[in-house]
C-alpha cells in the first residue's frame, strides 16, 4: 500500500466478543498477506479498565485460538500486537472525545497517515447515533486532511421506520460514501463468485432468466439452537436476523441485471433494482406466502434436545420464529413468473447455506420409457458454506444396453485450491473498507428497501394473525414449508436427511 493509505483503526466496544473472535484474527491475517499497510495502528475503545499491555495480552489469546497455523509466527504476532492500544472512555460522554482526538492525532502524526481514521462500531445499534454525534462534535468525522470511514454492524434497524430513522441519524454526521454497513455474508468467497460465474461465463448468463430457469431456492440452515443468544433472539427472530439482510442480499446478487462495470456504484444500483422489484406481500397474503416455525423438543442421535421455549431466557409462551420459509417473486422482465423460495432456520439437520438454480425441464422427453430422471431437470448448486464451491447436476447415460439416464455431478470445491488462502469474510470486507471499495457493503437505500419488503410480514405477525408451527429439533422444519413448494409441483432440496424420525408438527 502507498504511504497515504496508512490509517488508524478505532474499535468502539473493543473489549467485546466480536473484536476477540473475528476482528483481531482477521486483521492479523490481513497483515500477513500485505492487505494492510506495513505500519498502521489499532485503538480499542471501551469502558473496561484495560491498559495497553492488558489489551495486547487478551488479543494474543485470540490469535492463538483463531489464527491458521500457516500464518502463526511469533515474531509477526509480536510486531502486530505492538501496534495495538487501548483507550478507556465512556462513549456516552461527549466531553471525553477531545481526549480521544488528541490520542488519534498523536498516532496519526507518528504514522504520517494524514489523519485517515476507520471507526468500527462493535457496539449495540442504539449507540450508533450518539457515538457518531460525539465524533462529529469532536471534529473526527470530516474528510478534511484524510479520509474518515465508519463500519456499522447489523441489525440495522428492527423495522422499516427504525431503519429510516437510523439512516437519517448517521447521515447527519457522515456522508453516505463514508458509511459501510457490513454484512459478513457478502464477504464470503462463493457469494462474490456468483457474480463471476454469471457475468464472465457465456454458458451461464444466457440461461439466467425466466426462459430457462424454473425456480430458485436459497437455504441458510443452522444445526444449533439459540443457545446463549436467547436474549437477543427473543427481540429479533429469524426474519430480522437472517431474511431481511443475509438472504435478501444473496437473492439480490443472484437475480441482478448485468452491471455496466464491477465498481461499487454499478453493482449496488443493480441490487437495489432487484429489491424494488420484489412483489409486495400484502398483509392478508402473508399466510399463503410465508411459513414461520419454532423448534420443539425432540430426540437427536439418542439425546434429548430442548425446544426453543425451554431455552434459558426465552418466554415460555414465546411466538418468536426460529424458522421462516417464503415464496417470493421479482416483477421484472428477466424473472417474471419465476418463484424464488427462501428459507432459514435453527436446529435443522445441518449447517449449510446454498443457492439452487433449477433449470426448466426438457420440453420433449425421449428417454423416459425406462427411466423418469429426465423429468427432474438440471440443477446448479452454489454452496456458500461450509464447503464452498459449485455443483452442476445433469443427466448422463448409464453404461450398458439401452438409454438409461442417471444424474451425475460436476463438483468444484474451493478447498481443492490448496495453494490459495480462502480469506475469512471479515478479512475481505475490512480490506475493501481500507481501500474505499464499498461494493460488498449495503447502501442505505437498499437497507430501507429490504425492510420495506418484509414490513407487512412483521405487521401480520405482530397482530398475531398467522400461526407459528412447531417442528422437531433436527428436522427440516414444519410440514407447511414443504406444502409451500408442493402446491407448485416442486420440493426443497435436502442436503442431508432429518436427524429425527418424528416428522410430526403442531400449531403453537
Amino acid at each position: 500500500m502507498k504511504e497515504k493509505d496508512k490509517f488508524v483503526l478505532v474499535i468502539f466496544g473493543a473489549s467485546g466478543d466480536l473484536t476477540w473472535r473475528k476482528l483481531t484474527p482477521a486483521l492479523y491475517d490481513m497483515s500477513c498477506q500485505s492487505l494492510t499497510p506495513e505500519d498502521f495502528r489499532i485503538v480499542g475503545v471501551g469502558r473496561a479498565t484495560f491498559g495497553d499491555d492488558d489489551f495486547r495480552r487478551k488479543m494474543s489469546e485470540s490469535l492463538e485460538k483463531f489464527v491458521p497455523s500457516a500464518f502463526y509466527e511469533k515474531t509477526k504476532i509480536d510486531a502486530f500486537l505492538a501496534q495495538m492500544y487501548y483507550h478507556v472512555m465512556d462513549t456516552n460522554d461527549a466531553d471525553a472525545y477531545p481526549r480521544l482526538r488528541e490520542k488519534l492525532e498523536s498516532l496519526s502524526e507518528a504514522l504520517v497517515c494524514d489523519a485517515n481514521y476507520l471507526y468500527y462500531f462493535a457496539i449495540p445499534p442504539f449507540m450508533y447515533a450518539p457515538v457518531a454525534a460525539n465524533l462529529y462534535k469532536a471534529g473526527l468525522t470530516c474528510n478534511k486532511g484524510g479520509w474518515k470511514r465508519v463500519i456499522v454492524e447489523k441489525p440495522f434497524g428492527r423495522d422499516y421506520d427504525s431503519a429510516v430513522g437510523l439512516n437519517n441519524a448517521l447521515l447527519q454526521y457522515f456522508g453516505e460514501d463514508q458509511i459501510y454497513r457490513i454484512d459478513h455474508y457478502l464477504g464470503k468467497e462463493t457469494v462474490q463468485n456468483i457474480l463471476v460465474t454469471r457475468f464472465s461465463n457465456s454458458i451461464f448468463e444466457p440461461l439466467w432468466n425466466r426462459n430457462y430457469v424454473e425456480y430458485v431456492e436459497i437455504t441458510s440452515s443452522e444445526s444449533l439452537g439459540v443457545g446463549s443468544r436467547a436474549g437477543y433472539y427473543e427481540t429479533a427472530g429469524a426474519l430480522r436476523d437472517m431474511i431481511q439482510n443475509h438472504i435478501l442480499q444473496i437473492l439480490g446478487i443472484v437475480a441482478m441485471e448485468p452491471p455496466v462495470s464491477s465498481d461499487a456504484y454499478s453493482i449496488r444500483n443493480e441490487m437495489l433494482k432487484v429489491f424494488r422489484s420484489l412483489r409486495k406481500i400484502r398483509k392478508e397474503e402473508v399466510a399463503d406466502s410465508v411459513v414461520r416455525g419454532q423448534y420443539i423438543s425432540s430426540v437427536v442421535r439418542g439425546e434429548i434436545q430442548p425446544g426453543y421455549r425451554d431455552e434459558k431466557g426465552v418466554d415460555p409462551k414465546s411466538k418468536t420464529e426460529t424458522y421462516v420459509a417464503m415464496k417470493c417473486f421479482i416483477d421484472n422482465w428477466r424473472w417474471s413468473g419465476v418463484p424464488f423460495y427462501i428459507r432459514t432456520g435453527k436446529h435443522l439437520p445441518t449447517r449449510v447455506t446454498e443457492v439452487v438454480i433449477h433449470f426448466r425441464r426438457n420440453p420433449h422427453k425421449i428417454f423416459t420409457l425406462k427411466n423418469s430422471l429426465e423429468t427432474i431437470g438440471n440443477k446448479l448448486i452454489i454452496r456458500i458454506q461450509p464447503d464452498e464451491g459449485l455443483v452442476l447436476k445433469f443427466g448422463m447415460k448409464v453404461p450398458g444396453i439401452g438409454f438409461n439416464v442417471d444424474e451425475v455431478s460436476m463438483d468444484f470445491r474451493y478447498s481443492s485450491l490448496n495453494e490459495k488462502h480462502i480469506p475469512d469474510a471479515y478479512e475481505r470486507l475490512l480490506s475493501d473498507c481500507i481501500t474505499g471499495d464499498a461494493t460488498l457493503f449495503q447502501r442505505g437505500d437498499a437497507v430501507e428497501a429490504t425492510w420495506q419488503y418484509v414490513q407487512p410480514i412483521l405487521d401480520a405477525w405482530r397482530e398475531d394473525e398467522n400461526p407459528i408451527y412447531g417442528y422437531p429439533a433436527g428436522s427440516w422444519g414444519p410440514e407447511q414449508a414443504d406444502r409451500l413448494l408442493a402446491r407448485d409441483g416442486y420440493e426443497w432440496r435436502y442436503p442431508c436427511k432429518n436427524l429425527t424420525s418424528d416428522d410430526s408438527y403442531c400449531e403453537l
